[in-house]
Order: C-alpha cells, then sequence, then structure tokens
C-alpha cells in the first residue's frame, strides 16, 4: 500500500514538473523568487520570495495584510474551459462564482467553489496580471520541491498548508526584517512538515534557494545578476581609478 501510495506520488511529481510553465508563470510545488530593486542588485542572495500551489499559481506575501490572489477584475480571459476532471459546464460554475465588470472577466471568488476552480479551471488566451506577478514582477528563479517529503496528514497536504499559512499572513503586518516574504514561505514548510522538519525559516530558505533555485530563461539570469554585476564593475573602476591618482 505504501509502495502504491509512494508511486502515485512521484506520478503526480512527475506531472507537475512537465507543467511547469515560465511564460505564464505556472511552477507547481515550487518556491519561486524575484529580485527587489536596488536592495537586490546590492545583494544579490537577497530577493521576493513566494510559494506555489499544487497547480502552479503564485502565493507571495506582498505587502501588510496581502497575500497575493485573483482581485479587482485583473484576470483578462478570452476564454475559459474545464479540464476533463470535472465534468459540469464551466459557465454553470463561473455563474456561481464570479461577478462581471465591464471586460466581462471574474473580479472576486468566494470560497464554496475556489479550489475547484483554481485547480481546474484553466486559461487560454489570457492575459494574467495579478497571480502571475509577484509584488515585485514575475519570478526569475525558481526552486522545485519534492512533495513526497510533505509529511502532514490529510489529503491535499501541500495545498492546505500553503492556503493556511496564506490566511495566517493576511492578518500580519509586513516587516522586511523580521515578519516576510520568506516567513511566510517557511510557514507553508513548517505547516506541511515538509523534509519532516518545523525548523523552516528566513534564513535557510534564502541560503537553499540560493544553491537550489534555477533561473526561468536567460532573461532571469540577467534580472538577477546583472545590475549586481555593473555595480560591482562601477565601484572597483571607481576605486582604481582614486587609489591610481
Amino acid at each position: 500500500m505504501a509502495d502504491a501510495v509512494e508511486i502515485e506520488t512521484m506520478k503526480n511529481y512527475n506531472i507537475a514538473f512537465e507543467r511547469i510553465d515560465p511564460s505564464i508563470s505556472r511552477y507547481p510545488y515550487c518556491i519561486v523568487w524575484t529580485p527587489i530593486p536596488v536592495l537586490s542588485w546590492l545583494f544579490p542572495f537577497i530577493g521576493h520570495m513566494g510559494i506555489c500551489t499544487s497547480t502552479g499559481v503564485i502565493r507571495d506575501f506582498a505587502g501588510p495584510y496581502f497575500v497575493s490572489s485573483s482581485q479587482s477584475g485583473q484576470l483578462y480571459l478570452s476564454e475559459w474551459r474545464i479540464q476533463p476532471l470535472v465534468q459540469k459546464n464551466p459557465d454553470e460554475l463561473l455563474k456561481q462564482k464570479q461577478s462581471y465588470h465591464g471586460t466581462g472577466a471574474p473580479q472576486q471568488f468566494s470560497s464554496g467553489l475556489d479550489n475547484i476552480l483554481e485547480t481546474h479551471l484553466c486559461q487560454t488566451g489570457a492575459k494574467v496580471k495579478c497571480e502571475d506577478n509577484m509584488a515585485f514582477g514575475r519570478p526569475t528563479k525558481y526552486w522545485m520541491l519534492d512533495v513526497s517529503k510533505v509529511y502532514a496528514s490529510g489529503s491535499n497536504a501541500w495545498d492546505t498548508a500553503v492556503h493556511n499559512a496564506s490566511e495566517e499572513y493576511k492578518q500580519r503586518m509586513h516587516n522586511l526584517c523580521c515578519d516576510n516574504c520568506h516567513s511566510h514561505v517557511a510557514m507553508a514548510l513548517n505547516l506541511m512538515h515538509y523534509d519532516n522538519s518545523t525548523s523552516w525559516n528566513m534564513v535557510n530558505l534564502c541560503l537553499l534557494s540560493l544553491i537550489h533555485g534555477k533561473h526561468v530563461s536567460c532573461v532571469g539570469f540577467l534580472k538577477t545578476w546583472l545590475p549586481f554585476c555593473i555595480l560591482t564593475i562601477v565601484i572597483v573602476a571607481v576605486t582604481l581609478s582614486l587609489n591610481l591618482r
């Protein structure tokens, strides 16, 4: 029985890896990272962090009492389709969940069918402005975690932990040094007992994401390191120039 569960878990993990899509910022079972202007230029190992659901939707502690979610009608869609896992007509689901504004896009989702919509609704030909972006732009690095290392009990433990951590941080003031985006991700990992640990914190996350993180593209690499390299070259050049006088 345990072997069957492990095989199914690894199957889902491989499917999630195949579904990573930087073009629409979908990173299932991943921690994502993007640079913070000025701060990351000086210290490229420091940036803004978020954690993704099993479907790849980004959740990041973006400011005081705010964790990113679909809001304010900022999800502009040309077409919605439902995956075969849900047999209901997508229009029937949307009628129960959405309010419309001028663009005809869903403006606000209440709690009842959130998981169904988030898990099984796919967008095609859409421009996504909220969940695809983090507080400081699209991710430049991602670190895919091993879902088989989630030790929390209960079905869908990963998404439950991400949801509960996000709900908790919607009640918190953002503090750059003590209680920030890294703390939000650490709480999610602690709640799911990732790697059988409840000792995740901003320090080990910062270090491990630097070691294990992969750049989403060449552009992501340049956004991460180019400003730091330019500043370093300028500082070295100015220092040498002053010393040679």
